[in-house]
């Protein structure tokens, strides 16, 4: 079982929806050829709780989703452990799946990470939006950077958001 467990989820016929899946793909290319990867890539059309499961054993999880609600091109943030009430739906929320796990396993889940994708049109049949293109490829730069330069606990000290500083070149 790997270490660091990268989720996308989304639905690729709903436009920039398709964040989410299209991030994994497109960074297990990128790391492909990174020797050592300790890492496990998951991707489905949204959370369900069952996926607590896949969280067992794990040193960190980086949750990757499309959002409308935060600004262009990514927001990255810790996630806490957060009962509400998505976890009674089809789309449970990556806090909620945290509280299921620790309710099942009685012990605090592993640190865990949501990095958002500003979306812009979630349509049945949209197209991805060049602006969702543009911040696909930003989120990329950021993830690749995180995962090969920083290690451990060394991602809670990251400010969030685009227009940080991350202690590492983008470039």
């Amino acid at each position: 079982m790997a270490g660091l467990l990268v989720f996308g989820y989304g639905n690729p016929s709903r436009g920039d929806d398709a964040l989410g899946p299209l991030f994994l793909e497109a960074l297990q290319e990128r790391l492909a050829s990174s020797p050592g990867g300790d890492i496990e890539f998951l991707q489905d059309f949204q959370l369900q709780i069952e996926h607590a499961l896949d969280l067992a054993g794990r040193d960190r999880v980086l949750f990757v989703d499309a959002h409308v609600g935060c600004p262009p091109p990514f927001r990255f943030e810790r996630l806490v452990p957060r009962r509400d009430g998505s976890y009674t739906t089809h789309a449970v929320s990556p806090q909620a799946l945290l509280e299921v796990y620790r309710r099942l396993n009685r012990g605090e889940p592993p640190p865990a990470y949501l990095l958002s994708i500003r979306g812009e049109r979630f349509g049945l049949g949209d197209a991805l939006s060049r602006e969702a293109e543009s911040n696909l490829e930003s989120a990329l730069r950021f993830a690749e950077a995180l995962i090969r330069k920083t290690t451990g606990t060394g991602w809670d000290s990251l400010p969030s958001g685009p227009d940080q500083k991350y202690g590492f070149s983008l470039a």
